[in-house]
């Protein structure tokens, strides 16, 4: 678990890439931030996503994480280059400061980066996400970019997409990546862990209330209109 508060950034010094025969990529990123309590089988967050130490010289501030195919598939780390500057934190420890906000370190999808806008000394960003992410995103809530915690503006939904809007302030603009991030460029989205589950949890009752039967036709659970009676009904709430 994560709070979404960058420690440091680290520097990708290698990348072995995936192969038909090795479907997993090797990362090795050096780094300031103290590793002299992390053990091999730790987690580390890299750019939001939550990894595993396989590899650990704490002396030289290097360590080296595995890839899986699924990281490969849903995240951005898949394309980084030697060179390429990546966010670090540590797990949370329990009784530390929750700076940010709860963070798995799971990503959901990544997004674009559409717009940028000076506001002040701070920067206005936009982001497209698909939209069936944007279910677990509302205004005023949090969101975790490339493993950073960050509010959300406003949230605008779209054809097959949505668009988030979030600020980054003077502080954030000096200890992340995220200002130097162009237009089109890619970032790793992390959605609330508990509108995550919480949207689990309700989901069957009512985005397909519309469908009725068909629903259940389909192989899909029918969906029945969303009331406290039916959260009562199914045990959602009390």
């Amino acid at each position: 678990m994560f709070t979404g508060i960058v420690e440091s950034m680290g520097t990708v010094e290698s990348i072995a890439r995936a192969e038909p025969e090795r479907p997993a990529a090797r990362l090795t990123v050096a780094t300031r931030l103290d590793l002299s309590a992390v053990t091999i089988g730790a987690s580390i967050a890299v750019d939001g996503v939550c990894l595993t130490v396989v590899e650990l010289d704490p002396a030289r501030g290097r360590f080296a994480a595995d890839l899986g195919p699924e990281t490969l598939m849903l995240t951005t780390l898949g394309n980084l280059d030697p060179g390429a500057r990546v966010h670090l934190e540590r797990p949370l420890r329990l009784g530390d400061p929750l700076g940010g906000h709860l963070v798995a370190g799971h990503v959901d999808a990544v997004g674009l980066i559409v717009a940028r806008r000076e506001n002040g000394s701070a920067l206005d960003l936009e982001i497209s996400v698909p939209s069936n992410v944007a279910r677990a995103i509302a205004p005023k809530g949090s969101i975790a970019v490339d493993g950073v915690s960050l509010t959300i503006n406003t949230l605008a939904d779209m054809a097959g997409a949505a668009i988030f809007s979030v600020t980054l302030i003077p502080h954030t603009l000096a200890v992340t990546k995220l200002g130097g991030k162009a237009l089109g460029a890619a970032v790793n989205i992390e959605t609330d862990l508990i509108a995550k589950h919480v949207e689990r949890l309700v989901g069957p009752y009512g985005p397909y209330a519309a469908q009725g039967a068909s629903a259940g036709a389909a192989g899909q659970t029918p969906a029945v209109p969303m009331s406290i009676d039916v959260l009562k009904r199914y045990g959602v709430v009390r």
